[in-house]
């Protein structure tokens, strides 16, 4: 049984914005920096066997603020970025309606297909970004001597698995917080994952919400 800490970057421009930042490389902002702070002060203690991170600034950066403290490396995977939302990035829930109005319907109806129009990278499908974000948290956990770790990554990973553990289909509106520098513990069996806490903000002034949360 491995234990894991998931944790959302820290909050970004973007995010105030409520624009999507998909694997478009935005770094934190001052608050931020702040939460990252605020983790690493507050899980300096904490035992952990190892710290992977997603390789975007917003996440690696967070991550840097916990292992750095502690002596610690933390360990890059392109597999816990977030999903690409292709030419959605960089633009916020109006502009979208706007500019693509037919792949914006999709996405409200959490149609898990499909794909929007490709950006400076081709865009994921629900599916297959759900797939490829927690068959690698799962392959992280399962490494050998990984009894507790601490895994940096993206609101969307973070939905996934929530997801995932609930067998709470995609069509199904989120009814669950995820926050920026939040804390979800998860266990993880070598087949199954169970959530022990989730979107611990204890440890932060005040928390953010995901920009996917609210379209205005």
């Amino acid at each position: 049984m491995t234990e894991i800490l998931l944790i959302r970057h820290g909050e970004t421009e973007w995010n105030v914005g409520k624009r999507l930042q998909g694997h478009t490389d935005v770094a934190l902002n001052n608050e931020g920096r702040r939460q990252a702070a605020a983790l690493g002060r507050f899980l300096l203690d904490e035992p952990l066997d190892a710290i992977y991170s997603s390789d975007l600034l917003r996440a690696y950066d967070t991550a840097q603020a916990v292992a750095i403290p502690r002596g610690m490396q933390v360990q890059s995977e392109q597999g816990l970025r977030e999903r690409c939302f292709g030419a959605f990035e960089g633009l916020n829930h109006p502009e979208i309606k706007e500019k693509f109005p037919e792949d914006y319907a999709a996405w409200q109806r959490r149609d898990i297909d499909a794909r929007y129009p490709d950006g400076e990278r081709r865009a994921e499908t629900l599916r297959e970004f759900a797939a490829r974000a927690v068959d690698c948290i799962a392959r992280l956990a399962s490494q050998p001597g990984n009894r507790k770790i601490a895994v940096f990554t993206h609101g969307g990973v973070l939905d996934s698995v929530y997801r995932r553990v609930k067998s709470m289909g995609y069509e199904h509106p989120r009814d669950f917080d995820v926050l920026n520098a939040s804390i979800n513990r998860v266990s993880f069996d070598g087949q199954n994952f169970q959530i022990l806490q989730w979107a611990d903000v204890s440890h932060l002034a005040h928390a953010s919400l995901d920009e996917n949360d609210n379209p205005k």
